[in-house]
């Protein structure tokens, strides 16, 4: 069943259930989650995914545990289905084998979303079918998300992580502690001002803004010490939401307790008026802000449908950011599974690029395989021809049949799938199927990723669960389980004028950058400073490849302006500007927050 490079035969099923690769040692719980598969077919509407997940037996945390290798003592209860998983833990597996390691991203991104993250949870069930444990790495939904416009991030109909509600609705608090470490800093920042400003901060210099994990525009800029004179010093501030702070990546980045506590005190948050860095360190704020941290390094443990086991933990921006999940939670999950898959957020151009150049240097992991995670409708939506809004129906016209419209938008698929490759990775790609797909769309992709060298599967795992996802999981055995030559795309002591400019030409497809005169002084200063053999990361927008968000396609002949640099000292990293971007959303005209209530019995009503 499964699809290599030259695949020339035909899909024209209208449903596929891979029975012929399930095995006849599967657990019955499995055998019994797959089995839905059928009966979701015969009826006229499926649930939703509130609906689903209320409908599931869910074992207790201890057994999910169990089943990865981690004993009961580790654990942290928060309830029966969720725990948070003790530093302990990972003493205990140390030696163990590590797991083959899995990223999956995706095409460029729509309005829409393509499924990364149920297409990971998918596979994650379709691989236990198989007889192998799986273990997930994802990232915390923000609140800030699921009460605007787009919803949850749980997954999706019969491949999610459960209790849902919780994923998406606080979890054990890791965001809230996000939040108040965050901003003690920024209080203890006016406080220094207050109080004399004995460092000598120049206010003009200060990033450091606070946050909240909620979408409200009207903070983005605002003006603090207002009022009298023991209301603070007055100067120009404002909020991102708290999956853009800084603190929130080191959460992601360090690899323990120790690490985090380091990472914190090396955050700059302004300059001196003699130009020198002051840090959290500086200020006697990063002791304080790590033990606001100390339950929120733990990751988070939670389960799928099919009782995968899930680690759950941190969520970082993915614009500006690493869109990365946590380190912790990697290292944990190498030593207790045989394949641990992780999401990388946005498109391959950007999360997936963080995972290898950034994350991967920070865990010492290397990945064995990549899954690419396609939609018929993204690359209609890619095509051009189609106006597509968020939270708005598609346009009747995008749900006729077209293999030419599918064939218009493969640049968005072929430029992803290559990048991949510049880091010595072909990732398979995995095709997300909706019921308004036509047999020839999808044969359009399949004859499109073949031409290009890929493993290619049709995955069916939100009707289907695991069993939707047994020929992809199938293909990644394969993948995972060859050589590859996996290298980053530049070294750390190259300029960093030439680590910027490998990512814009050798993924983006830029002929070169564009730096400002104060772009220039700025990244001089940097290497003076020391900061010249970090990583960088390109913030730009995630709805092109380029920076650009209204060219489309593959663009080529374009150069990438940068703007502004910044440094992430503490999560270690330069980031250069290359566009306008958000970092504080706001809220649609009907924000998901209307349709979100409480009944009677309390449970939860509206959240998807």
């Amino acid at each position: 069943m499964s699809r290599k490079p030259g695949y020339t035969g035909s899909y024209n099923a209208p449903h596929w259930c891979a029975q012929s690769l399930l095995p006849e040692h599967a657990a019955p719980a499995y055998q019994q989650a797959a089995d839905h598969c059928h009966a979701v077919h015969m009826t006229d509407s499926f649930p939703s995914d509130l609906e689903i997940g209320r409908a599931a037996t869910l074992l207790p945390i201890e057994e999910v545990a169990a089943s990865a290798g981690i004993a009961a003592e580790h654990l942290e209860r928060y309830g029966t289905y969720i725990a948070k998983v003790a530093p302990s833990a990972l003493a205990e597996v140390a030696d163990q084998p590590k797991a083959k390691y899995v990223v999956i991203s995706a095409v460029t991104p729509t309005p829409l979303g393509e499924g990364k993250t149920t297409t990971s949870v998918g596979l994650a069930q379709g691989l236990a079918l198989l007889g192998h444990r799986s273990m997930l790495s994802l990232r915390q939904p923000s609140l800030g998300p699921t009460f605007g416009i787009k919803g949850g991030a749980a997954g999706a109909g019969y491949s999610q992580v459960v209790p849902m509600e919780a994923v998406n609705l606080h979890l054990t608090g890791d965001f809230h502690a996000v939040t108040s470490a965050h901003n003690l800093l920024t209080a203890m920042v006016d406080n220094h001002l207050h109080h004399g400003n004995e460092l000598g901060i120049d206010t003009r210099t200060i990033a450091w803004r606070r946050v909240m994990d909620v979408n409200d525009r009207a903070l983005r800029n605002i003006v603090v010490g207002l009022g009298e004179r023991m209301d603070g010093v007055p100067r120009q501030a404002g909020f991102d939401i708290t999956a853009a702070s800084e603190v929130m990546v080191i959460l992601s980045l360090s690899t323990s307790l120790r690490n985090l506590r380091e990472r914190l005190g090396r955050i700059v948050i302004g300059f001196t008026y003699a130009g020198l860095p002051v840090t959290a360190e500086d200020l006697k704020a990063a002791g304080a802000m790590a033990v606001m941290l100390r339950d929120a390094i733990k990751p988070n443990l939670l389960q799928t449908l099919e009782h995968t086991p899930a680690l759950i933990h941190a969520g970082p921006f993915g614009n500006i950011a690493t869109g990365n999940s946590s380190v912790v939670a990697d290292l944990l999950g190498i030593r207790t599974s045989d394949y641990l898959l992780t999401e990388a957020g946005f498109g391959s151009d950007m999360g997936a690029e963080r995972f290898f150049n950034v994350k991967c240097r920070a865990s010492g992991l290397t990945p064995d395989a990549a899954v690419l995670v396609v939609t018929v409708r993204a690359l209609k939506t890619h095509s051009g021809r189609f106006q597509v809004v968020a939270g708005r129906a598609l346009p009747p016209e995008m749900l006729e049949e077209s293999p030419e419209d599918v064939r218009l938008g493969a640049p968005n698929l072929l430029r992803p799938h290559a990048i991949g490759r510049h880091f010595g990775v072909a990732p398979v790609v995995a095709i997300n199927a909706f019921p308004t797909d036509h047999a020839s769309e999808l044969q359009a992709i399949i004859d499109i990723a073949t031409e290009a060298g890929a493993r290619v599967a049709v995955t069916r795992h939100v009707a289907d669960g695991g069993k939707g996802a047994l020929e992809l999981a199938a293909l990644v055995v394969e993948a995972a389980n060859e050589p590859n030559s996996f290298h980053y795309l530049y070294e750390l002591d190259a300029p960093l004028v030439e680590k910027i400019e490998k990512i814009a030409t050798q993924i983006y497809g830029a002929d070169g950058i564009d730096l400002l005169p104060s772009v220039k002084k700025q990244l001089a200063r940097f290497e003076v400073l020391g900061y010249g053999e970090f990583p960088v990361v390109i913030a730009k927008t995630h709805l092109s490849l380029s920076s650009d968000p209204t060219l489309k396609g593959a663009p080529t002949g374009w150069r990438m302006p940068v703007r502004e640099v910044r440094a992430a000292v503490g999560a270690g990293y330069v980031y250069a500007i290359c566009g306008e971007m958000r970092t504080m959303p706001g809220l649609s005209k009907h924000p998901g927050a209307e349709r979100i209530d409480i009944d009677e019995d309390g449970n939860i009503v509206g959240l998807s």
